[in-house]
């Protein structure tokens, strides 16, 4: 307020210092009102943007286990997958190398859950590969990527692994 009676002493327009700081005080008033009506506007924006990233997440997840149901006979072989580290595609979207190894004595497909990650362990998207006809007794690389552009640090964890 030093600042706000500093420059209305220097004021030439005749009014009285009382008047002035009356003014300059409404004005302050006016800004701060503005000032609370846009960080409620972006606290409002922020909400709709995470309520919309939860409803894509819901819906990824709700399609991988849709995806996940229609593997008949399938064995939890989560112990078969390995992943890379997670790297960005020229998309924006987050991708990661799948080792898939078949330790049986016949060909066998598999189909996984990836899910992706923050740094805080967030879910931030989850999407299912399927890794078709593996040599008995060998591995077969893929890759699996996200089904829409996540930022920040990232990482990639097997959720279920079904050989078939």
């Amino acid at each position: 307020m030093a600042g706000v009676v500093a420059a209305t002493g220097c004021s030439d327009t005749g009014s009285n210092p009382s008047d002035t700081a009356s003014k300059a005080a409404s004005a302050i008033g006016s800004v701060g009102a503005d000032v609370t009506a846009a960080a409620s506007s972006l606290a409002s924006e922020a909400s709709a943007l995470a309520s919309s990233a939860a409803s894509a997440v819901a819906s990824a997840t709700a399609e991988a286990q849709r995806k996940l149901d229609e593997v008949k006979g399938g064995v939890d072989a989560k112990g078969a997958v390995t992943l890379g580290d997670p790297t960005t595609d020229d998309d924006g979207r987050t991708t990661v190398k799948v080792t898939v190894k078949n330790i049986t004595d016949a060909a066998k497909s598999f189909a996984m859950e990836v899910n992706f990650t923050d740094k805080d362990g967030n879910l931030q998207d989850v999407t299912v590969l399927t890794v078709s006809d593996v040599p008995a007794g060998k591995s077969k690389d893929a890759v699996a990527r996200s089904t829409h552009k996540l930022s920040g640090d990232i990482t990639a964890k097997v959720a279920v692994v079904l050989r078939y």
